[in-house]
C-alpha cells in the first residue's frame, strides 16, 4: 500500500522556477518575457514555482505562526467557528471534513477558509450569491483576523498580476482578464496535515489526487514536503518540493476551460509521510462570481470547436463544491 503513495524525487529543474519580478516592469519586453516563460510552463505540467513576488517573508512567516496555533487549539474552541455555522464557507474544517478524490476514504487534514468580507447589506449577500458573506474568526487568536487580512490583500494584487502574466502568455492584451480580476472573490486556506498514520484506510492521504476547482492556485509551503504532482510524460508522481522564498503555482478548471484545455489544470495530491506536521497555505484565485468564462477565440485552432459552454464562475463553482461536499 505504501508504494501507491510514493513519488519519484527528481530534479527542482522539473518544475520551473520564474523569476515574475518583469511583470512589474515598465518596459513591456520585460513582461512579455516572462509571459513567454509562464507559456511554456502552462502548456507542460501547468505547475511551475515563482520568485521574487512581492510578497513579504515576514507576513507569511505571520500566517503559519496563526495557522499553527489555531491548530493547535482544544477541538471545541475550533469548533466555535466551524465552517457548518458559515452560509459562505468561512471558518475552520475538520480532520476528515472533504473528500478531494472519488472513491477514496475522506482527507487526513483539517483546515480553515477566509475570504473577502462581504457584510448582510452587500447587494451579492442579499441576492444570496455562493460563498460570498461574512469571516468567522477566532476569538482566542487576536492577531488571526488582522494578519489573514493582510495577507489576502497582498495576494489579491499578486494574482491580478499573475493573470496579466497569463494573458500575456496566450498573446492577449495585458487587460483581458480586467473583468475578472475586478472585486474577485479568492480564498485563503489555511492547512494542517497530521503524519500519515501507519494505519491509514486504504488510499486514505493527506489530499487526494485532484484538480483545483478555479483559476490560480498560489501555495506556500513549509518545509515538510508532501505535495505531489502527476506527470502525464512519466505516467507517475513528482514531487513538488519545498523551494525556500517561492510559491508554488498551478493552473484550475476554470483556466483549462477558458483555453479549450490548451494549458492544464493537473491532478495532484498530498501524502505527508514525514512523520511530522505539515502545514501549508493554499491561495486559491476564484476571480469575479458574476464573470462569464467562454473559450478564449485565439486558443481554437482552425475548424475546432469549443469543448465547453459558456459558464459563470459561480455557476461552476457551485458545481465544484457539490462534488467533494455531498
Amino acid at each position: 500500500m505504501t508504494s501507491a503513495l510514493e513519488a519519484a524525487r527528481v530534479s527542482v529543474a522539473t518544475l520551473p522556477i520564474i523569476d515574475i519580478s518583469g511583470l512589474s516592469s515598465a518596459n513591456i519586453a520585460d513582461r512579455k518575457a516572462v509571459g513567454a516563460a509562464l507559456r511554456a510552463a502552462c502548456l507542460d505540467k501547468g505547475f511551475f514555482y515563482i520568485k521574487n513576488h512581492g510578497v513579504s517573508e515576514d507576513l507569511i512567516s505571520d500566517v503559519f505562526s496563526e495557522a499553527a496555533a489555531f491548530f493547535a487549539l482544544p477541538s471545541e474552541q475550533k469548533d466555535e467557528v466551524n465552517k457548518a455555522k458559515s452560509p459562505c464557507n468561512r471558518g475552520y474544517e475538520t480532520l476528515q471534513g472533504q473528500t478531494l478524490e472519488a472513491g477514496a476514504p475522506p482527507d487526513l487534514k483539517e483546515g480553515y477558509y477566509v475570504g473577502p468580507d462581504h457584510g448582510p447589506d452587500d447587494p451579492r449577500v442579499l441576492a444570496g450569491m455562493f460563498n460570498h458573506g461574512a469571516n468567522q474568526w477566532p476569538p482566542q487568536r487576536p492577531n488571526f483576523k488582522p494578519v489573514m487580512q493582510a495577507y489576502l490583500n497582498e495576494m489579491m494584487v499578486l494574482s491580478a498580476r499573475m493573470m496579466e502574466g497569463i494573458a500575456l502568455s496566450l498573446d492577449l492584451p495585458e487587460n483581458y482578464f480586467d473583468g475578472y480580476n475586478r472585486d474577485p472573490m479568492a480564498t485563503v486556506r489555511l492547512l494542517h496535515y497530521p503524519p500519515q498514520p501507519a494505519q491509514a484506510r486504504p488510499n486514505q492521504k493527506g489530499a487526494g489526487a485532484h484538480t483545483d476547482f478555479g483559476g490560480l492556485t498560489l501555495l506556500r509551503q513549509d518545509d515538510v514536503g508532501g505535495l505531489q504532482v502527476w506527470d502525464q510524460t512519466s505516467d507517475g508522481w513528482i514531487h513538488a518540493v519545498p523551494v525556500p522564498g517561492t510559491y508554488v503555482v498551478n493552473l484550475g478548471d476554470m483556466i483549462a476551460r477558458w483555453t479549450n484545455d490548451r494549458y492544464r489544470s493537473t491532478v495532484h495530491r498530498v501524502v505527508n509521510m514525514s512523520g511530522r506536521e505539515r502545514y501549508s497555505v493554499p491561495f486559491f484565485y476564484t476571480g469575479n462570481y458574476a464573470h462569464t468564462v467562454e473559450c478564449i477565440p485565439t486558443c481554437l485552432s482552425p475548424g475546432e470547436a469549443p469543448k465547453y459552454p459558456p459558464i459563470t464562475v459561480e455557476a461552476h463553482m457551485r458545481e465544484m463544491y457539490k462534488r467533494t461536499y455531498k
